[in-house]
């Protein structure tokens, strides 16, 4: 299990899906909603990096990592 865990505040998210091109198996989009869809929520170590990207190019900054 991982030491973090991603959350996603679709309340303030644009629909930019930029977390989506970073990390793919993190970050789903749905399209009815136009918002992003967490794929997985506590994610591999082996992801950090990519979602920790994710996280601090997301226009709407409605990302974050809470660490466990």
């Amino acid at each position: 299990m991982s030491s973090y865990r991603v959350v996603a505040d679709t309340a303030i998210c644009q629909g930019h899906q930029l977390c989506q091109g970073e990390a793919p198996d993190v970050f789903g989009f749905d399209e009815d909603a136009d918002v992003v869809r967490l794929l997985d929520e506590h994610p591999d170590e082996s992801q950090r990096a990519a979602v920790t990207t994710a996280v601090k190019y997301c226009p709407a900054f409605a990302l974050s990592i809470e660490e466990d």
